[in-house]
Formats: C-alpha cells, structure tokens, sequence
C-alpha cells in the first residue's frame, strides 16, 4: 500500500508518494495540469495507491481525474493541517510529502469531495445567492437615502410597484438632482437582477425535482425549493453523518464547549468555522416556519427558549433541533410530521452537544 502526497496549483501538481513503511519511494515530482495523463502514469506504478490533496480551487479536476483511473482520493481540510499552514519551511516538495506522511498516520482532517453533480447544484445555488445579495445591497442603498431624509418604507414593500410609486411621490420632493439619478440606477439595478434571479429560481425547482431527497425536505414547512436543495447539496449522503450529533456539529450550531482540570464543561458562542450555508438555511428556515407553522412543536419549543435565554439563542437552538430532525428524515426517509416523537423526541430534544470528532 502506498500513499502519494499531492501539492496542487493552479499551473502544476507537486506528487510524492510514501511507502507502508515509511519510506520515500518517489521523490517529490513536478507534473504540469496540462499533461494529466502523465499524473496518472506515475501513481499507476505504485498501485494500490491512495491520494491525498488538500482543499484548494483546483481539487475538483484532480478529483475527477483519480475517481476516473479507480485511485481513492482523500480530501484534506486544508484550515486544520496545521503541521503545512503553521511550518516555518514552506515549499511545495515539503507539503506534498509530509501530507502522505500525515495519511500514514491517521492525522489528515477529511472533507466529504462533492461529486460532480453536487458541486454542479452548489454553483448554482451559489450564484443566485450572489444575485440576491446584490440585488438586497441595491435596496438598501434606496433606503439608507430615504432615511436621510426623515422618511421610512418597509423593506418588503420597497421593491415592488406600489413601493416604487411611494418613493416618486412621497421621496422625489425632498431629494436633490444626485439623489434623484442615484436611486434611479439602483433601482435599474434592481431591475436587471430581479429577471436572472427568477430563471435561477426556475433552475432551482427543476434540478430539485430530480432529487427524491429535495421533496421529502420541502415536507418541512419553512423549507421551499432553494433552501431544499441546498440542504441535499450539502448532506447528502446521510450516512457520512453517523449521527444527528454530528450534523448539528458540521452546520456550526452546536456551541462551543472549554474544559480543563477539574472545572466543570463550559459552553459558549457557535463557532465561526462550519459550513456557513448549511447554517444559514437552517436559521433562516426557522424564521419561516415560526411564520407558517405556529403551532407546530417545533415553533412551540422557539417560544419557550425565547422566553427564557432571548430571541438570537432561541433561533439557534431552535435550527439546532431542526438539524436533528432534518437527520431524522433524510435517514429513515419519512416526511415532516408535527409530533416530535416521530422525529426521534429523545435523540432530537436532549443530545445538543455535537460529537467531539465531526464528519466534515
């Protein structure tokens, strides 16, 4: 058995391949991107060989390629290999060794390689989300100058036609010529955006239908066709996540936790390292169906929480029993049901501390 470091760039690929043993059966090589092939060759000498690259903006072609030829890949967090980020010798023919040594001995962090498909959804969801945004910076730019001028609309009616009539009528009056030619374009701004925005949407709802997972969530209320696959994108598939525990841990919604000696477990604030969309359709799925399920036990146990620690927590606490629910159905393929017995009551409501080794 053999392992092969490889240190991947933009414009080539640094391979080093270890023996079981330990020992440097190929030194550090230098392979351009654009002779594949022969990247191929040179692992195939070595078979059964496994491959180790870290997260980059390259992995995917390399992933693809290793996938095709039958060689394992292994995909390292890069943020967590701090034996390469925190050296103090840097080169390229160091890090491509000393990662197959790390395979060697268990201490390479793996991230779950989005197959094709996959990483074909994340882009998409990813660029609407980008469209929105800008398209949200854009209404905000009209509303920040609104208040400059003592007058105020509601962020939900600012970008529809009775909105738009509003600010002609009630702003026009009070604002200067460069005011007036600002919010002009913002509002074209917003014009442009919105058409690209509504045919992702479309894309959205088509690519969702082909995914049995993407109907079972839409089952959730609060959960509509975007947030739907965006979830699939990210989780599936359910088994690399053993437990409810450690998708709650992967989306960033368990709080973090400090024990030493002999004081007692402290919790504290989420983290900042996790997958910021999957936590984000979490949250903001909440938000929803708080609106659209108020009865439901789940919107009974955010008001509950609410009153006692807050609103900010009682979301979080709130998408973290989400999470568990979420696991739950994508698990045993059961839609949403509002008794929290059938959502796994004792897993879902009592285990809120993640696992302390999380699938990533």
């Amino acid at each position: 058995m053999f392992v092969a470091g490889i240190d991947a760039h933009t414009t080539y690929s640094v391979i080093a391949v270890v023996s079981n043993a330990g020992e440097l059966v190929c030194k550090p090589t230098r392979i351009p991107n654009s002779e594949p092939d022969r990247l191929v060759r040179l692992l195939e000498e070595f078979r059964p060989v496994e491959a180790v690259v870290e997260t980059c903006p390259t992995w995917p072609w390399l992933f693809d390629l290793l996938q095709g030829a039958g060689i394992p890949f292994v995909l390292a967090h890069a943020k967590r290999l701090r034996a390469i980020a925190d050296s103090t010798y840097k080169r390229d023919e160091v890090d491509a060794e000393l990662l197959a040594r790390m395979r060697l001995a268990g201490l390479i962090p793996q991230v779950h390689p989005k197959s094709i498909e996959q990483r074909e959804q994340a882009t998409l969801l990813r660029n609407r989300a980008r469209l929105v945004r800008l398209r949200t910076a854009a209404a905000n730019r009209i509303h920040a100058h609104l208040h400059g001028i003592g007058l105020r609309l509601n962020r939900g009616h600012l970008l529809t036609r009775e909105g738009r009539r509003w600010v002609r009528s009630q702003a026009w009056p009070l604002l200067g010529p460069e005011q007036r030619l600002f919010i002009r374009m913002q509002f074209r701004l917003v014009a442009q955006l919105s058409p690209m925005i509504r045919a992702l949407d479309k894309r959205v709802e088509r690519m969702g239908k082909r995914i049995p997972a993407v109907a079972l969530l839409r089952t959730v209320p609060g959960i509509g066709p975007y947030r739907a696959l965006l979830i699939a994108t990210e989780t599936l598939p359910i088994e690399r996540f053993p437990s409810p525990a450690h998708l709650v841990s992967y989306a960033g919604l368990a709080p973090r936790t400090s024990q030493s000696g002999l004081r007692s477990i402290r919790h504290g604030s989420i983290p900042a390292g996790a997958n910021r969309w999957l936590r984000g359709a979490f949250v903001r799925a909440v938000v929803v169906h708080i609106t659209h399920a108020p009865d439901s036990w789940l919107s009974r146990s955010y008001e509950q929480t609410r009153e006692r620690l807050g609103w900010p927590v009682a979301r979080v606490a709130t998408a973290r029993r989400l999470a568990r629910a979420v696991h739950a159905m994508l698990r045993t393929g059961e839609v949403w049901h509002d008794d929290p017995t059938n959502c796994e009551k004792g897993e879902l409501h009592n285990r809120h501390v993640a696992a302390t080794t999380p699938v990533l």
